[in-house]
């Protein structure tokens, strides 16, 4: 758990770093996401006299939902103890309970770019998480796991992470970056750094919020973002999973988790953000590459 919370804010950082390099530019240290909590941390609270109870604790919510998700996934397979034991599925019910207590948060002041973010937000959600579904139906589909549950799929890839680069694996893992970059407000889909109102989607749902609310709305984020990179890196890339040393384990962890980082980076910075009613587009794409991957677990076995 603390090792989440003290790298998921660096990869963000590490993202924007690599955009700024891509343009030429000098760019915000990788750090950066690290100065602006704790100064976000400092700052007193701005509540709304039209707020109820929703809006001071859903900041709370939100966070705590992405880290009991985080808690689900191990990073390392020697580190599985310390994780809780349940199945990928549960993972998706923290994020809905977490966003859903977002969006009746960005509704509650009464604003209109925290409705309007709220309604946009929702609507991302019940586009990608067919795709989501599907991706760890598929996973769990495998005869010789023939579950979801966390434990059984992570022994599985540990013993067989030869297989890391099968088609089965390909596919899902560029549906899971499409679900990811969707999930994680990130362009094409959303531009976390953009408060022009035409655009904004999560960030409209947040705007209303300051100081430490803010903060933790910030951390829970990153933590998101990193627990679905976590996803991509071992269980559709177990390469080096399955490493008896602890340090070398958390080394190729964090190798992985940076080659999705520039990755991300790189499709960001090819790409612009898509116009709101091309989004059902994006979401068909990622479900049907999710579907081949779900027909070819049944063509190839």
């Amino acid at each position: 758990m603390f090792f989440i919370l003290l790298i998921s804010p660096l990869f963000t950082g590490v993202i924007r770093k690599i955009k700024s390099k891509i343009q030429h530019k000098i760019g915000a240290s990788v750090f950066q996401p690290y100065y602006d909590l704790i100064k976000l941390l400092k700052k007193d609270l701005v509540v709304s006299n039209t707020s109820s109870w929703i809006y001071n604790v859903a900041p709370y919510v939100y966070f705590i939902t992405s880290l009991a998700a985080a808690m689900c996934l191990p990073v390392v397979y020697q580190l599985r103890g310390f994780s809780l034991y349940t199945d990928l599925l549960v993972i998706v019910y923290f994020f809905v309970a977490g966003r859903i207590f977002m969006a009746l948060a960005g509704l509650d002041t009464g604003s209109t770019f925290g409705g309007m973010g709220s309604s946009r937000e929702l609507l991302i959600s019940a586009l990608v998480e067919p795709a989501l579904f599907l991706i760890i139906i598929t996973v769990g589909a495998n005869p010789e796991i023939a579950s979801t549950s966390v434990f059984s799929i992570y022994d599985y890839v540990v013993e067989n992470s030869s297989n890391t680069f099968s088609t089965i694996n390909i596919l899902l893992f560029a549906a899971m970056l499409m679900v990811m970059i969707a999930e994680s407000s990130r362009i094409p889909v959303d531009d976390p750094s953009t408060h022009l109102e035409l655009t904004m989607v999560h960030e409209a749902m947040t705007l209303e919020y300051s100081g430490r609310h803010l903060a933790f709305i910030e951390m829970g984020t990153y933590i998101k973002q990193l627990v679905f990179m976590t996803f991509m890196a071992n269980i559709l890339i177990p390469l080096g999973l399955n490493a008896e040393s602890l340090i070398v384990g958390l080394g190729i962890y964090l190798l992985k988790i940076v080659v999705i980082t520039i990755l991300v980076g790189v499709i960001e910075i090819n790409t612009v953000k898509f116009r709101l009613f091309s989004l059902p587009n994006y979401a068909v794409i990622a479900l049907i590459i999710a579907v081949l991957g779900f027909l070819t677990r049944f063509v190839l076995r």
